[in-house]
């Protein structure tokens, strides 16, 4: 991927790598579409993407409502924007035991995190395969690849995103569509604040490994050097991402770590 002057479409926008990554795309000459619940959140974005040199179209969006989704894609498209990448971060995460957490709370995390980014990718593709091609890129997680406690809606979410987007690349490869799955470790985002715990609630506060993480400019740089490489896994983070290779060549110790490991 060469990002010099070409259009991209982010979302998770207001904060966090969503930010970082779209304002790091601002040093490119692009034209960036961002994207958020977030509206207040997305002018402070939008106002350092120009700052930078570069151009925004603020398009507020909550991931949850399918309909809209379809809608703002349809319009912004109708206006056309040629889209060269599509970026999507917004999610949220949980903090409650798979066996407390009530079905109201799976279906909210896998609205947001799975179907969501699944109608703004279906709402989109087509425009990219009639264009010659275009990057896909979507925010998983550590917890993407392996089970995690007080994590389980959330990483069967992110689980099933790497389902989805593995098929779309396999259909889709020789229409020049590149996929890119962002496997995060610990990044200083407000994801842990605004998860949700078993009644609903949100938790309010950073985990204390997500605290001592890097920061979402460091995470912005690190996926950015794999969007050029058209990678199909971006690890995202510092010395935790050792895990994925203790998950690979040694399962039954990765059980053990799993298990013993605070959550919180």
């Amino acid at each position: 991927m060469n990002f010099n002057g070409k259009t991209f479409w982010i979302t998770g926008a207001a904060s966090g790598m969503g930010k970082s990554v779209a304002e790091a795309l601002a040093l490119y000459n692009t034209k960036l579409i961002i994207s958020d619940r977030d509206a207040e959140g997305l002018k402070n974005t939008a106002a350092k993407i120009e700052k930078l040199g570069s151009k925004a179209r603020v398009e507020p969006l909550d991931m949850s409502d399918s309909d809209a989704i379809f809608a703002t894609a349809k319009r912004v498209l109708a206006d056309g924007e040629k889209i060269s990448g599509l970026y999507q971060f917004a999610g949220i995460s949980q903090r409650s035991l798979s066996v407390e957490t009530p079905i109201e709370n799976d279906r909210k995390i896998m609205e947001i995190n799975f179907f969501g980014v699944v109608a703004l990718t279906k709402a989109v593709l087509p425009h990219m395969i009639e264009n010659g091609g275009g990057q896909l890129a979507a925010a998983s997680s550590l917890v993407g690849k392996f089970g995690f406690p007080h994590r389980s809606a959330y990483s069967a979410s992110k689980h099933a995103l790497h389902g989805f987007f593995e098929s779309v690349l396999a259909e889709n490869y020789k229409h020049n569509i590149r996929v890119s799955m962002l496997i995060g470790g610990r990044i200083q985002t407000n994801i842990s604040k605004f998860a949700i715990e078993k009644n609903g609630q949100e938790h309010g506060k950073m985990d204390a490994g997500q605290a001592n993480g890097i920061t979402p400019e460091k995470a912005a740089q690190q996926i950015l050097k794999g969007l050029k490489k058209d990678k199909r896994e971006i690890p995202v983070g510092a010395g935790e991402l050792i895990i994925l290779k203790i998950k690979r060549f040694f399962p039954s110790l990765h059980a053990k770590i799993v298990r013993k490991i605070n959550p919180m």
